[in-house]
């Protein structure tokens, strides 16, 4: 998968381009911290605070899952051994 696609799938679901990427365990880390500091943030945010202000800790690992995402499918991308003309004719 190219790196834009994964990156398109952490943006959409979180952990996702972690599995993507061959790394479910990370993905589901993610996805795990994602779930505790929301809920976190939703038991000590004031009532008067937005919707974002109550999940801003499941947000921002969601924020941090989106780089790293990209970043580990840039990095694969770029070790790819490149493949030769005649790997990829058709007969």
């Amino acid at each position: 998968m190219t790196p834009h696609l994964i990156l398109i799938a952490a943006i959409l679901l979180p952990g996702s381009g972690q599995v993507l990427n061959r790394q479910p365990l990370r993905g589901l880390t993610f996805v795990f911290f994602i779930l505790l500091f929301g809920a976190l943030t939703m038991i000590t945010a004031p009532p008067e605070a937005s919707a974002i202000g109550r999940f801003a800790g499941g947000l921002f690992i969601w924020a941090l899952s989106i780089p790293d995402a990209y970043r580990v499918a840039k990095l694969r991308a770029a070790l790819k051994p490149p493949q030769s003309a005649a790997q990829t004719a058709r007969p």
